[in-house]
């Protein structure tokens, strides 16, 4: 019996200094909350997901382990780390952890969910070089000016009553997006009648994607589909591939009616695309399918992200009225009273500008980004990293940080003049966009659609909250981040000739 129990022991000795010795000199796993067998931490989410997230990192730390279901998450909180997983890192973090209902809406063969390589680069070059490029988007102009003044002829005759901000932006975003998608292929009633149908489909598109599905946490269940996430994802998504089907069908039965698909002038994207597709100078050649995926980020990316941050900007803007006086003083010595606001003032309003950058500092579209995937196994701020984690980086949060800005939680554009942050992602104190390889393809046409829309409204109005009525700027968490209760605002007309509202 001594004989067992030495056996036993030495036996013990020898596996705790083989695993030690094992272990050692290799990074540790980041700290976390422990989290309940088989669900880990999936019972405590909340639903403002990124407040959530910065508690964690208050208590844990800049890097947190977060285990959901069979997943584990990992939690991005510093400038740091951010840095680390973004840039130092591009390469190994520039994949995505596809949720399923992500799969269902494009195969994944968008820019936003595509996997890093030919394919994805091939999408990423007629994205910025070519269809989004400034060149492009000065061509594609006067489709955005027509969206955003007949919104300033529906403002003017709604002058003096509440209106629905939030709501109406989304109209006019909407018809700024398909208009330069395909406002040269579709007329009259057939285009007017999209708005509303869009509108229905897009609400519930980004619903789908921002909810917690258990398919995505426990992959072994996704056949199942217990949330039926992925059916209710089927009839949205019919939807726009019959819309955006149709519209490619128009556009070829006219280039074929014309005889050519090689004209001049630009009309829309959906020409400019099928143009690019019969070059076919590409070893990934673009493909009808990819032209789909790549309307389909355009409607459901461009236009949630951009109306939200216009809606956003407007609260408080209304919120802070000695910043709206400001920002309409600027307007009336580059533009003039007489005078419509156009895109070309643009970069003559740099506090209009600062307005822009304070609102995505404190409401950024897309709070955690989107969530990147390791290749590989890796280390940030020195603790492992599993290759295949979703990894969350929230910016809404390092935005936030007190030990890089001053009063955070204050509504202050002026931090922003003659300051060195922009939305290139080059500091990893502020970047609204994202970052590295996969930073936001659309930075040029937001920044436009965003600045001229605002510079519009406070140009042509002065707004107030109606009487007894109280300005509510707080957050709804998803994978767009909006306002919790919509804007409600009385716009009164400030231009003197009525003509400019017409």
């Amino acid at each position: 019996m001594d004989l067992f129990f030495t056996i036993v022991a030495a036996f013990t000795i020898f596996w705790f200094t083989w695993t030690y010795l094992k272990s050692k000199g290799k990074p540790p796993s980041p700290p976390g909350p422990r989290g309940l067998p088989l669900v880990g931490s999936l019972p405590f989410l909340r639903p403002d997901l990124h407040s959530y997230f910065a508690e964690l990192a208050s208590t844990y730390g800049p890097v947190v382990k977060l285990q959901l279901g069979s997943k584990l998450g990992i939690l991005v909180t510093s400038p740091s780390a951010a840095r680390q997983v973004l840039k130092d890192q591009d390469t190994v973090f520039a994949n995505r952890d596809v949720p399923m209902t992500a799969k269902v809406l494009t195969g994944g063969r968008d820019i936003a969910w595509n996997p890093y390589g030919p394919e994805w680069r091939m999408l990423r070059k007629v994205c910025v070089i070519k269809m989004l490029s400034n060149a492009t988007l000065d061509k594609a102009y006067a489709l955005r000016r027509r969206e955003v003044r007949e919104t300033v002829g529906y403002l003017y005759n709604k002058a003096g009553s509440p209106v629905n901000v939030g709501e109406q932006m989304f109209l006019t975003i909407l018809n700024v997006v398909t208009n330069m998608l395909w406002g040269g292929t579709v007329e009259g009633e057939a285009r007017a009648s999209l708005g509303a149908e869009f509108r229905q489909v897009i609400s519930e598109t980004t619903e789908l994607l921002g909810m917690p599905n258990i398919s995505d946490f426990f992959p072994a269940l996704a056949p199942l589909d217990l949330q039926g996430a992925v059916k209710r994802m089927k009839k949205p998504m019919d939807k726009l591939n019959a819309i955006i089907e149709s519209i490619i069908e128009q556009r070829l039965k006219k280039e074929k009616e014309s005889g050519s698909s090689s004209a001049v002038e630009f009309k829309d994207f959906v020409q400019f695309l099928l143009q690019l597709k019969d070059e076919e100078d590409s070893k990934t050649p673009l493909t009808m399918d990819h032209i789909k995926a790549l309307l389909l980020d355009m409607v459901v990316g461009g236009t949630d992200t951009s109306s939200n941050s216009i809606e956003f900007t407007m609260a408080e803007i209304i919120n802070k009225p000695e910043v709206m006086r400001k920002a309409q003083q600027e307007l009336d010595e580059v533009v003039g009273k007489d005078n419509l606001v156009e895109e070309s003032h643009i970069h003559k309003l740099p506090y209009l500008l600062a307005i822009m950058k304070e609102t995505l500092r404190l409401h950024p579209a897309l709070p955690l980004l989107i969530p990147h995937c390791p290749s590989e196994l890796c280390t940030v701020n020195g603790y492992v990293i599993p290759k295949g984690s979703r990894v969350f980086v929230n910016v809404w949060a390092i935005h936030r940080d007190p030990s890089v800005w001053e009063k955070p939680l204050e509504f202050n554009p002026d931090r922003f003049l003659n300051s060195q942050w922009d939305f290139s992602g080059k500091e990893f104190s502020y970047f609204p966009f994202g970052s590295g390889r996969r930073i936001c393809a659309g930075i040029a046409m937001a920044e436009r659609m965003v600045l001229y829309s605002v510079a519009t409204l406070l140009h042509s109005f002065d707004w107030k909250i109606p009487e007894g009525n109280k300005l509510d700027l707080s957050e709804k968490f998803g994978i767009v981040l909006k306002l919790e209760n919509p804007l409600v605002a009385i716009p009164t007309p400030r231009l003197m000739d009525p003509t400019l509202y017409k």
